[in-house]
């Protein structure tokens, strides 16, 4: 179910919900990027399924939400006699932070825009419907 904004305003947030406002990401895509934020090295698939005790199709499935969302950056290795594996990384915060903000003004203007169409729209029906009373 989803909050209002008015739910959001009077709830005690911490930064870590801005991954579910901001992108409607899930429990575990949370407690997956925590996983990497605590991490002293980038992790592959396998070893972030065994931090946070999920089978690895599920895991990547939310690395991949996180990826998506911009949290997670994906960095390719090469093995010396061929072929390679992926590790995961949180992204730089200040990238995430102007990402975050960018997203905040265009809902802002958004808002605003449909604030104008709803005054405008009303403002006319109650102006016709005075008239109509007169």
């Amino acid at each position: 179910m989803s909050k209002s904004v008015v739910d959001i305003l009077q709830s005690d947030m911490e930064c870590e919900g801005l991954l579910e406002c901001f992108h409607g990401l899930k429990a575990l895509d949370k407690q997956c990027f925590s996983a990497l934020v605590e991490a002293e090295e980038p992790l592959t698939i396998d070893d972030l399924a065994e931090v946070v005790d999920r089978e690895r199709s599920t895991v990547y499935r939310a690395v991949q939400r996180l990826l998506e969302a911009g949290f997670v950056e994906k960095e390719q290795i090469n093995y010396e006699h061929g072929g390679y594996y992926h590790v995961f990384k949180p992204a730089n915060p200040s990238e995430v932070r102007e990402n975050m903000q960018r997203m905040l003004n265009d809902w802002y203007a958004k808002m605003g825009q449909l604030i104008q169409e709803f005054e405008n729209k009303y403002d006319e029906s109650h102006k016709v419907s005075v008239q109509v009373e007169q």
